[in-house]
């Protein structure tokens, strides 16, 4: 639709002819990915992560922003009903986590009443047969470490081979928040990365587990270095330390839930970086953008 599109008018004037002809030249989109943790419908509950992350995309689509959406593909997440497939195509890269190769399975799913495509990263150990992060009973799994460097990286390998550059990435949720630290180090000289800004959403939510000391000797890889990882290494590492991580790899933050907790907020002020406090509106988000762009 023409009001949803941005242009850019330029007067030009012939010599030989007594009119001015005004040009309309369309501007480029602003390409937005989506790294979440979790998506409403595929995980039935209505949270304020999950909604935002199945609106927004929705939103940014629909104002004239191309997109692509990623969340891990838990095991409660029915492939018939929600008529998930494999992209053959995509699909088997590996990702090396202590020194085990894990193949990377990609699915993908459309939200047809928002015209939304999502694609989900997979995998027989970490994801198939497992639920969101915590079994039945509500116990975190002990792997989650893992499960979140395979997702993260899953989606940088993923998104290079479908050759596609993002203007902004928006990383969303726990599970996501080793997206900034690769993106900035790991596949900083890639052309599909080097110039995207990452935004990074705070939601009032925890991982209610603590990874062991070894977690950030996990996370070496060409690009990352001990040095990257100072502020985890050899320590136990926390809901907020990870988040802390993330922010400091990050180019801006949003809160994205009405509380976050206070430790968070006073490292936020301290990195000076773009903060967008919390609003309700997805249309905060879109000129937030914007402003990040500076456009």
């Amino acid at each position: 639709m023409l009001e949803n599109l941005e242009f850019t008018k330029k007067k030009c004037n012939f010599a030989t002819e007594k009119y001015s002809i005004i040009f309309f030249v369309m501007a480029e989109p602003i390409r937005v990915l989506f790294i979440s943790q979790e998506i409403y419908p595929y995980l039935a509950e209505e949270t304020p992560m999950r909604v935002l992350n199945r609106k927004l995309p929705e939103y940014c689509q629909a104002n004239g922003c191309e997109t692509r959406t990623f969340m891990p593909k838990f095991g409660e997440i029915n492939e018939r009903r929600n008529q998930l497939h494999e992209v053959i195509r995509l699909s088997g890269t590996n990702v090396l986590i202590s020194d085990m190769d894990h193949p990377i399975l990609i699915k993908v799913a459309s939200i047809q009443s928002a015209r939304l495509q999502v694609y989900f990263i997979d995998n027989d150990d970490y994801f198939k047969t497992r639920r969101g992060l915590a079994d039945e009973k509500g116990v975190p799994y002990a792997d989650n470490d893992e499960r979140i460097i395979f997702f993260c990286r899953g989606v940088m390998e993923v998104v290079t081979r479908l050759r596609w550059t993002p203007d902004i990435i928006h990383v969303s949720g726990w599970m996501s928040a080793l997206a900034p630290l690769y993106i900035k180090k790991a596949f900083n000289d890639s052309p599909f990365f080097s110039n995207a800004k990452v935004v990074f959403s705070i939601f009032d939510q925890d991982m209610k587990q603590t990874f062991n000391a070894k977690f950030a000797e996990k996370l070496l890889v060409p690009g990352v270095n001990k040095e990257d990882v100072e502020s985890i290494l050899g320590k136990k590492v926390t809901y907020n330390s990870l988040l802390k991580l993330a922010i400091s790899y990050s180019d801006a933050v949003v809160q994205s839930s009405e509380v976050m907790p206070k430790t968070l907020e006073s490292f936020i002020k301290k990195t000076k970086l773009p903060f967008m406090p919390y609003q309700s509106t997805n249309e905060a988000y879109l000129q937030f953008y914007k402003q990040i762009l500076g456009r």
